[in-house]
């Protein structure tokens, strides 16, 4: 699987490490690949929800496109908040 990740995932990846989140394109690429859930979007988007912690999950905004995955975005969570 090829994955291509956006200039704004990057920036947000040195975001959410600021805030003290272990978050890499590694751990993206598992959470894509191995998600505890999966939502498909009306706009073609699909977000994989991973977990980061006991309290707290990574959800990731990607799509696919000619057999890439382009990750969007992420953004780390409360698990309680989506149900996980």
């Amino acid at each position: 699987m090829k994955f291509q990740f956006t200039h704004h995932v990057k920036q947000k990846l040195a975001r959410i490490q600021q805030y003290g989140f272990t978050v890499n394109q590694t751990i993206i690429k598992q959470t894509i690949q191995n998600p505890v859930r999966v939502e498909d979007r009306l706009d073609g988007t699909k977000i994989a929800t991973g977990l980061l912690d006991p309290h707290r999950c990574l959800r990731v905004v990607y799509r696919e496109e000619d057999g890439i995955i382009v990750v969007i975005t992420c953004y780390p969570g409360r698990r309680k908040a989506y149900g996980i």
